[in-house]
């Protein structure tokens, strides 16, 4: 999957001259917690966020006295060393670079030009969405030895009883022998399915809780 498939396309932006009032009452109306800025011709200069104009505002207790700060340009508080992508970057690289550098959101460019923007929640959707995690189904752990082949054996299994995957993930096993294969299916009820995975040898990781009888 590319960024370009999950990012938002309809970004909200402001210019390096727009004040720091204005900024606070976009995000405010607009909801969100990131504004990338640009310049006249759309290419990014810095971004906004709300920790950034929070740091900024005055307290609330000395928002008459100070009232002129909000006046300030964006430019004197935005981050110029922006983390961007491009439209046709992998999701599972930009998400390994949200983890490393700690970031909430990423300005995507083309050819200099800002395109789109994806953030943290944008990147938990569609985890959510890949593991199947939001429809109906059950999930199934399964230990398998690392060699080719095993998930096709295990899938067939799952063909005879025409349960539907929704996905797959595959992740190590502490031992490097194994590893251990997570499938969301189409099926409230999995008693059958693991009892024929069973029967055919295989180690079912889960479901496996106490006094659970399959």
């Amino acid at each position: 999957m590319i960024v370009d498939q999950i990012m938002n396309k309809q970004v909200v932006t402001l210019l390096p001259k727009d004040t720091l009032g204005k900024a606070i009452e976009v995000m405010k109306a607009k909801r969100i917690r990131h504004i990338p800025v640009v310049n006249e011709e759309g290419i990014l200069t810095g971004i906004l966020s709300d920790r950034d104009i929070k740091d900024a505002s005055p307290p609330v207790y000395q928002l008459a006295e100070r009232m002129d700060e909000l006046n300030q340009p964006l430019e004197k508080f935005m981050k110029t060393d922006v983390i961007t992508g491009h439209p046709l970057d992998f999701v599972e690289e930009i998400s390994s670079i949200f983890y490393e550098r700690k970031i909430g959101c990423m300005p995507i460019l083309r050819a200099g030009r800002l395109e789109g923007i994806i953030t943290e929640s944008d990147l938990l959707h569609t985890f959510v969405q890949l593991t199947g995690a939001d429809q109906p189904g059950s999930q199934i752990e399964v230990k398998v030895s690392n060699k080719a082949g095993m998930l096709a054996e295990i899938t067939a299994v799952f063909s005879e009883r025409r349960i539907n995957i929704s996905s797959v993930l595959v992740y190590p096993d502490r031992d490097p022998l194994f590893k251990i294969l997570v499938l969301r299916v189409q099926t409230m009820n999995p008693t059958g399915l693991i009892t024929d995975l069973e029967a055919s040898g295989y180690h079912v990781l889960w479901p496996n809780m106490p006094g659970m009888s399959l």
